[in-house]
């Protein structure tokens, strides 16, 4: 035992060996938190408190899961397999598999992915005359999730306006669609599980008894439902372990709750909270620098970083004049860090916004560095694999209609958009699925939609009892797929990923124990389904306490499982010795020697919608933190005082985030011109003011006069806006416009011949 908790410090010490009673563990940026989780359980197993399968531990990425797995079996002789011990979704699949009478759901349930949910939407739109315009699919999506992210049926949403009536009805048929073709979304897998265990007392007081101790990882991301099924696992009696840092919860427009932080503490009764404030990642002069921003918001339960590997090296500041100057400076810094010594992998350029990347990308580009831009499309959600994962659902699941219409003319076989318009009209008419209802069309569209069913039928009779790598060899070649890439002048990288679907498959059964000859259409036998492992309570089929979950899919069905977890996992993967961009969303979790924070500026970071939104700019502070905390040993801050973005240019102030950082641990390496940001915003006149008395001789050049009467720095008032500066102008005579600061409203671009403008005396 001495071995397993040596080189914990006290902190983590106190967290791995505490009480079987609610904690809480505030585990700031790089203090080990995965370690203390993992210590945790094998500690918990070696004292014999519990044993692996009356543990319950959920993260929020299957990496992460993997990640613990992998630690646990080094630290001791277990077999992690059996363990539940998985993402949210990924427990709630495996829960329901074990369920799926008792959820009401068919035994080889599929899961759609954000994209097959979208298309489906797309198909019920169409389908009941509905405008897409008026309500557009995307929108539907997020309202549907939304209100199952807060445990809500269409029956519970209240519907406030005629508009919001409608989007319930569509709720409403969306989820009788659902059902008929027996698949769930990621949202459903969730709410299913815990409307399953509110009902069904026996199974809910099944799973209290056995899971003894539950650890969960990010607390702070959990939104609503995912708190509410935590408290239907634990119960009354429930040992959670709860880690998290709500400095760090920066996923509110994803529906998660900082406040679930505070609410366990205060309904769980927590008597152990303990923190994790010795940073191992961080040199001094950046734990600095994230703590004293941090310490600007409100309702933080409170935490202070530090480190015992010194100061270390100042963040450096840099004002760019433009964003193609930024990326160069970028450019500069890097070649700088790889002649150090560095690697370029271990250097990350962050930005709060997508479109940031465009220009430092082809400054890269130009330079012949190598770059990758971090959380790019994964192997399950690139279109030839999702085409082949469908001929895969239609072989598990014949009445797939998602499945059915992504494949059915591709490759293209002469079935148009009339053919399938009769074939759910008649689908419609009968109750049935599009492939059941293929016999009731007739004419040269019954002819091509026959011939499809036959080649589907055609490979599920010869795939019946091949091992699931084979299988999906077959349906590569008589789909059409590899014939039909080969005939692209591009397609060999796609042909390359349809041939690793056969490896992924072959590494997937090898790791899951379904043996390399078990046929794919395989389904559960009766010892796995009337086996030990389960009994009858109740009237209900319930787990032995420390029984592994039995076998209830096919390795086909399981893979199809799979592939649909990880394409619905935001985590990506590291590559090759490259440059690494990313958003600063992305850059959770994720550390580098090296980190470029580009874009602090008013509108940029903190972003424009964040001033209209309630917590908002807390939020982007905490994403700030975020950002800050990734970089182990040199950070960079960059900000421009123009950037093309969406098209237009714009004219920026520097972020408020500059006045929050601690001036001695900040290295400018540019005159700081500007004045702070929050004069900026409440005396635009004075701040110019300010500004020209600090000599700058940038500013100095440009107040010049226009030749219709107005100058750069003039102070002006508007009926809308009230008061602002002039910053800048363009054009001359007529076609003159000028961008105004109008403090909080923010800046903006006005037709001198058409604004009605008032100059303010000087």
């Amino acid at each position: 035992m001495q071995n397993l908790l040596h080189n914990l410090n006290p902190e983590q010490l106190a967290a791995v060996t505490l009480p079987a009673q609610p904690a809480l563990i505030l585990a700031g940026a790089g203090s080990g938190k995965t370690r203390v989780l993992t210590t945790r359980i094998a500690w918990l197993i070696q004292t014999g408190q519990v044993s692996p399968a009356g543990i319950l531990a959920v993260t929020f990425t299957n990496k992460a899961a993997k990640e613990m797995m992998t630690r646990l079996s080094a630290m001791m002789p277990i077999n992690t397999r059996g363990m539940w011990i998985g993402t949210f979704h990924g427990l709630c699949n495996r829960l329901l598999r074990a369920h799926y009478r008792d959820a009401a759901l068919p035994q080889t349930f599929q899961i759609l992915d954000s994209q097959d949910q979208l298309s489906m939407i797309k198909r019920l739109l169409k389908a009941n005359n509905i405008d897409d315009e008026k309500y557009p699919p995307r929108n539907l999506m997020y309202f549907i999730n939304g209100a199952k992210d807060n445990g809500l049926r269409a029956q519970d949403v209240e519907a406030h306006d005629d508009y919001n009536r409608k989007m319930v009805e569509l709720y409403e048929i969306y989820d009788q669609q659902c059902q008929r073709e027996g698949v769930v979304d990621f949202a459903e897998l969730l709410l299913r599980t815990y409307e399953l265990l509110s009902r069904n007392q026996p199974l809910r007081e099944h799973y209290q008894s056995r899971f003894k101790h539950i650890l969960v990882d990010e607390f702070q991301d959990t939104n609503n439902l995912q708190y509410n099924w935590l408290k239907l696992m634990a119960g009354t009696q429930g040992a959670v372990f709860a880690v998290g840092d709500d400095d760090q919860s920066i996923y509110a427009f994803r529906g998660a709750n900082v406040g679930n932080m505070s609410a366990f503490e205060r309904e769980f009764k927590v008597e152990n909270l303990i923190k994790l404030e010795q940073n191992y990642r961080s040199h001094g002069h950046i734990l600095d620098t994230a703590n004293t921003l941090i310490a600007n918001n409100t309702k933080r339960l409170g935490k202070n970083l530090h480190t015992d590997a010194g100061h270390g090296e100042q963040v450096r500041i840099f004002e760019s004049t433009s964003d193609l100057q930024e990326a160069q400076w970028i450019i500069e810094e890097t070649k700088s860090l790889i002649a150090e010594g560095g690697t370029r992998s271990e250097i990350a350029v962050l930005y709060r916004s997508n479109a940031q990347s465009r220009v430092i990308e082809h400054a890269l580009f130009s330079a012949g560095i190598p770059y990758r831009v971090y959380g790019g499309q994964r192997f399950f959600e690139r279109a030839e694999v999702k085409h082949a994962i469908a001929y895969l659902q239609l072989m598990d699941n014949l009445h797939n209609d998602s499945a059915f219409l992504r494949v059915v003319n591709f490759p293209t076989r002469g079935i148009g958009a009339r053919s399938l318009e009769q074939l759910q009209d008649a689908a419609r008419q009968y109750g049935i699925s599009l492939y059941a209802a293929v016999p009731y069309i007739s004419g040269k569209a019954g002819t091509s939609l026959g011939a499809f069913v036959k080649l589907i039928e055609g490979a599920r009779f010869e795939t019946q009892h091949l091992p699931l790598p084979e299988m999906v060899q077959v349906v590569l070649d008589a789909s059409g797929l590899i014939t039909h890439y080969q005939k692209e002048k591009e397609g060999a990288d796609r042909i390359e990923n349809l041939e690793q679907l056969v490896s992924a498959a072959t590494l997937f059964v090898s790791e899951e124990g379904f043996g390399h000859d078990a046929p794919a259409l395989m389904g559960p036998t009766s010892k796995q389904m009337a086996g030990p492992a389960i009994t009858t309570q109740d009237g209900i089929e319930v787990l032995d306490a420390d029984a592994p979950l039995p076998a209830v899919m096919s390795p086909l069905s399981a893979f199809l499982s799979h592939a649909s977890l990880e394409a619905g996992d935001n985590q990506a993967q590291a590559g090759q010795d490259a440059l690494q961009l990313m958003t600063v969303h992305s850059a959770k979790g994720l550390e580098f020697d090296a980190v470029f924070i580009t874009g602090l500026e008013e509108g940029l970071f903190p972003h424009e919608n964040s001033q209209k939104e309630e917590g908002g700019v807390e939020e982007e502070r905490r994403l700030m933190y975020v950002a800050i905390t990734r970089a182990k040993r040199r950070l960079y801050i960059s900000f421009s005082q123009t950037r093309m973005l969406h098209g237009q240019m714009r004219y920026n102030m520097k972020s408020r985030f500059f006045d929050e950082m601690p001036e001695d641990s900040l290295k400018w390496l540019s005159p700081k011109v500007h004045p702070p940001a929050h004069q900026w915003y409440a005396h635009p006149k004075a701040a110019w003011e300010d500004a020209l008395g600090a000599g700058s001789n940038r500013i100095a050049q440009n107040i010049v006069k226009s030749d219709i009467g107005w100058r750069i720095g003039e102070s002006v008032a508007h009926a809308k806006f009230g008061e602002g500066v002039i910053v800048n102008i363009e054009g001359s005579g007529g076609s003159a416009r000028a961008h105004i600061n109008f403090g909080r409203h923010g800046m903006k671009l006005l037709d001198l011949s058409i604004a009605k403008l008032d100059k303010l005396a000087g």
